[in-house]
Formats: structure tokens, C-alpha cells, sequence
């Protein structure tokens, strides 16, 4: 009987980490509560709760978990980019097939392992990573995300792989907007070697 009680006890503590951790739970979490990881298997087993992929869990009466949500749990280190930034911003009109997310270069083999949303890998260097990282809101839910000027000169450097129209609605809109900060737009082009290329069609825009 004591041993029913403590089971019955620990599918609530199961239930209250998932709750506490936005519906979606590790097994490192489990583990800070008390939860082994053969008792996360029993339980995955009886149906109490549901395995997402490997060491990730949510309830099973869960509603499909939103895709920013899985993103910000199986992918702790990308930051939102090009494409998927552009239409954040309103630069864009073309609403993404697959998020664009940049990762190191190291993050390869975690980002083969995800299946449970569409992307696109942008593999980017140790020391461009950070330049221009921010937040934003999507959906309600905090992503890392680059900033503004960050995702400007983005386009200038993978400009071969965006669509003509996309790239020249983005330029423009930068131009006219009044969020935009040349400062940081001049430092990050400079930072990321895309300087001559940036202002050369920024300075048309802007004194045109």
C-alpha cells in the first residue's frame, strides 16, 4: 500500500515538473526532483507520460506543442535568422516554409537529431555568433533572435541564397525604418567583413 502511495506521489511530482517547465520536460529535470531515469521509463511506458525524442517528455494529453516551444528547448543555442528574422521584423512578406536558425558550427549533430519542426541550418562561426543577438516574442514565447542590423548585413553575406525580391524588400524596408541604427549596422558590417558591400547599397537607399 506504501508503495502505491509513493507512486501515485511521484506521478504528480511528473506532472507538476512538466507543468513548471512550460510542457515540456528533460530527464535532468526529473532527476532534480527525485525521478530516475528508469522510473522516467516505467512511466513513459504506462502511458503517464509522453516521450518527445530522446530525453525530452510532455504529458500525453498535451495538444501538439507549439513549434517556438521546441525550438527553445531542443535547440537551446540557435538564434532565429535571415528568413525567419526578416518576416519578425516585417521586412518580409514571404512567411517561412522552415525556420531559419543559426547554430555554431559545433551544434551539427543536434540539429541531424531534430525532427520535430522544419529549419534551416545556418552554421555560423564561434566569433559571429553573438554579434547582434537579441530577444524576441514569437507566439508568446522568448526566443534568441538578431537583432535588426545583424540580420541586414545576414543578407548581404548569404546573398546568393536569397530570392532577388526578398532581398530587395528587406534593404528597403531597413532603409525606412525608424527602429533602424546605422551605428550598429556600420559596426556589425565591419566586424563581419561585409562593410564595403553594406554601405555601398545603404548609403543609395538612404540618400536617395
Amino acid at each position: 500500500m506504501l508503495k502505491v502511495g509513493v507512486r501515485l506521489n511521484k506521478k504528480e511530482i511528473l506532472k507538476k515538473v512538466i507543468e513548471n517547465n512550460n510542457g515540456i520536460a528533460r530527464t535532468s529535470d526529473f532527476a532534480a526532483n527525485g525521478i530516475d531515469k528508469y522510473e522516467v521509463v516505467a512511466f513513459c511506458k504506462e502511458g503517464i507520460i509522453k516521450r518527445i525524442r530522446r530525453g525530452f517528455y510532455q504529458l500525453p494529453q498535451s495538444n501538439s506543442t507549439p513549434e517556438e516551444q521546441l525550438i527553445r528547448e531542443l535547440l537551446p543555442q540557435g538564434v532565429i535568422c535571415v528568413e525567419s528574422a526578416l518576416f519578425h521584423y516585417g521586412y518580409s512578406d514571404f512567411s517561412p516554409r522552415k525556420w531559419s536558425i543559426a547554430v555554431p558550427r559545433t551544434a551539427t549533430r543536434a540539429v541531424k537529431n531534430i525532427e520535430e519542426f522544419p529549419m534551416r541550418a545556418y552554421y555560423i562561426q564561434r566569433d559571429f555568433l553573438d554579434i547582434g543577438k537579441s530577444t524576441g516574442n514569437f507566439n508568446n514565447i522568448v526566443l534568441p533572435v538578431y537583432d535588426r542590423e545583424r540580420t541586414i548585413c545576414d543578407c548581404f553575406k548569404y546573398r546568393t541564397k536569397l530570392d532577388n525580391e526578398i532581398f530587395n524588400k528587406a534593404v528597403n524596408a531597413y532603409a525606412v525604418d525608424k527602429k533602424k541604427n546605422l551605428a550598429n549596422l556600420s559596426k556589425y558590417a565591419k566586424e563581419m567583413k561585409l562593410y564595403t558591400k553594406v554601405m555601398n547599397v545603404m548609403e543609395v537607399l538612404l540618400n536617395g
